[in-house]
């Protein structure tokens, strides 16, 4: 997801409310109040978690014709709970964490349409369809289109997201001088199961170092070992002051977790002025309960002549199901 994107997400999430505000139809203000989230992974949980906190909290003396706290946030998983990768103990605390913020959380869930203003779901045989204004994919992005330039170029096989298959080396197949690291590289041999890494940030640093190493190894004729991923574990924020730590040896959650998600963001922050600069402004957020300006962006005036559905399209068009 880009940063347009995402302050795309804010300014119609912002608007839902205005637009609530001044709804007559109790109907169809229900249904600006209602936003559905498509996946319970670390991104639908924190996003789920912000919106809760949003609505339930920082908004809720902002309007006179709406009491914000009425909004129903909807986060939908396919599988049994949110947080698959994590330890079942761990998911079951995001939930409930989640669920004391006000997040309304469905598991075994399938979204088979998405159309304007609804979703259709389906819980084993039972199908239904939800009235919802805002509707957010969080259940994975489509990769880069550098990939499909890459296949195009050299006949690179690319998995079903557009991400690139690697050879062990980072390498891409034939072409021993292209390497492939971060979100775009399909990298299957770390696990018997050919499952690939996750697209998360400590992968993509260990790849970029390794690949920094292999570079001027090769420079001096010599050469490395395959990758190999050293997983050190895994963080997710939920709202504030609820988070889940998987560090193999160690699980927990709630308010220890939140600090240690703050400490490891910061820690792998370049430069010192911007490791002071980003606890300086999480520190008055905290604080103030992020009660500073809202400001909604303005579209590009070129969107005009294209309906809302076609907007909505080009966020959904990057989703891959």
């Amino acid at each position: 997801m880009s940063a347009e994107d995402a302050l795309e997400i804010r300014r119609r999430v912002l608007l839902a409310f205005e637009a609530a505000e001044k709804e007559p139809d109790p109907e169809k203000r229900r249904s600006l109040l209602t936003f559905v989230l498509i996946g319970g992974g670390p991104t639908g949980v924190e996003l789920a978690g912000a919106l809760a906190e949003l609505a339930h909290g920082t908004l809720k003396q902002e309007f006179r014709n709406i009491d914000t706290s009425e909004t129903k946030i909807l986060l939908l998983e396919g599988l049994n709970r949110v947080l698959p990768p994590y330890p079942p103990e761990l998911s079951a605390k995001a939930q409930a964490a989640l669920e004391r913020l006000g997040v309304t959380v469905q598991t075994d869930t399938l979204v088979t349409n998405i159309e304007e203003n609804s979703v259709t779901i389906r819980r084993g045989e039972q199908t239904e369809q939800l009235s919802a204004h805002t509707i957010l994919w969080t259940a994975g992005m489509k990769a880069s289109s550098m990939g499909e330039v890459l296949s195009r170029a050299t006949g690179v096989q690319l998995d079903r997201a557009g991400r690139v298959i690697v050879n062990p080396d980072l390498t891409v197949a034939d072409q021993p001088n292209i390497f492939v690291i971060g979100d775009l590289a399909n990298f299957p041999h770390q696990y018997e199961d050919g499952k690939p890494l996750p697209g998360v940030a400590p992968v993509a640093m260990q790849e970029g170092q390794y690949v920094a190493n292999l570079i001027q190894k090769r420079l001096k004729g010599e050469t490395l070992p395959p990758f190999s991923y050293n997983d050190y574990g895994s963080l997710a924020v939920i709202g504030r002051n609820a988070a889940v730590v998987n560090l193999g040896f160690v699980k927990f959650s709630g308010f220890p977790a939140w600090l240690a998600w703050i400490f490891v963001h910061i820690f792998f922050l370049i430069e010192f002025d911007n490791k002071l600069i980003v606890m300086i402004q999480w520190a008055w957020n905290y604080f103030t309960r992020k009660q500073g300006a809202r400001l909604i962006t303005k579209p590009d005036l070129s969107d005009s002549s294209r309906s809302e559905v076609e907007r909505n399209s080009e966020i959904h068009d990057r989703a891959v199901a």
